[in-house]
């Protein structure tokens, strides 16, 4: 079943709202706060901030890219090079995780403001166009917030 998710900041804040540093995750190691921060980086990494190389073999891109336009949610646990449960924090607390989540999120919007066309390699994705990275942000956001309880 799909899950309704709109890539809507003061939603997405009023949600990580009810995030403290004592919510625990329905699945997977990340703790709150490192989840946080891990929907930054891959915010960052959608404006093309960050030494990524493709991961998969390039005739699965297209296969990979056909999958963001499902409705079919991100599978549960699922581990990844780039985004660990042990890669330390940055931020001193929580709330300034989200604060550097809202600001990652308006560089996102602005780094594509006035070229939707630009692209940014995603490992397991390839090249993505703001739309498509509008639609992997909406899958992932929504995989976190669900594994928090947030949604």
């Amino acid at each position: 079943m799909a899950i309704s998710f709109q890539l809507d900041l003061e939603a997405m804040l009023a949600q990580l709202s009810n995030l403290t540093n004592q919510s625990t995750p329905a699945w997977g190691q990340m703790g709150p706060q490192r989840m946080v921060e891990h929907l930054a980086d891959a915010l960052y990494m959608s404006i093309g901030q960050g030494d990524f190389e493709l991961e998969i073999p390039e005739e699965r891109i297209e296969r990979m890219q056909a999958w963001l336009q499902t409705d079919k949610p991100m599978a549960k646990d699922v581990q990844v090079s780039f985004a660990t449960p042990q890669t330390p924090l940055r931020n001193d607390e929580l709330e300034t995780a989200i604060d550097e989540f809202t600001d990652a999120f308006l560089s996102f919007l602005e780094h594509y403001e006035d070229n939707e066309n630009k692209t940014a390699l995603h490992p397991f994705y390839g090249q993505l166009t703001f739309d498509q990275w509008k639609r992997l942000h909406t899958k992932h956001f929504a995989h976190h917030f669900e594994q928090f309880g947030l949604i």
